[in-house]
């Protein structure tokens, strides 16, 4: 059983950056695959960013085109954290940004992810 706690979230201008947090609860963090999505009202929950070790000593990485050279997302597996860098934000960025997380290998399909955290809200002003 896996946990997981956003944070950072908040309200932003355009061209900002943000920070998110995820923390993780449970055994063997290290062996998920991390994704993030993010909905925005009215909408699908959509893909943004994925994160899984690639054995022996690298990181496997997804993002969707919409947030590819914007977003960076990381892992400190010591801290049982990921996070969502987001630089040069737009509006159309704002949404609920969920944590999510997985055995195995990263997907883009919500569907494929077991854990959810509770969502942290993030708002771009124009």
């Amino acid at each position: 059983q896996v946990q997981l706690v956003e944070s950072g979230g908040g309200l932003v201008q355009a061209g900002g950056s943000l920070r998110l947090s995820c923390a993780a609860s449970g055994r063997s963090f290290s062996s998920y695959a991390m994704g993030w999505f993010r909905q925005a009202p009215g909408k699908e929950r959509e893909f943004a960013a994925a994160i899984m070790w690639d054995y022996p000593s690298t990181y496997y990485i997804d993002y969707a085109d919409s947030v590819k050279g914007r977003f960076t997302i990381s892992r400190d597996n010591a801290k049982n954290t990921v996070y969502l860098q987001m630089n040069s934000l737009k509006p159309e960025d704002t949404a609920v940004y969920y944590c999510a997380a997985r055995r195995g290998a990263t997907a883009r399909g919500a569907d494929n992810y077991d854990y959810w955290g509770q969502g942290t809200q993030v708002t771009v002003s124009s």
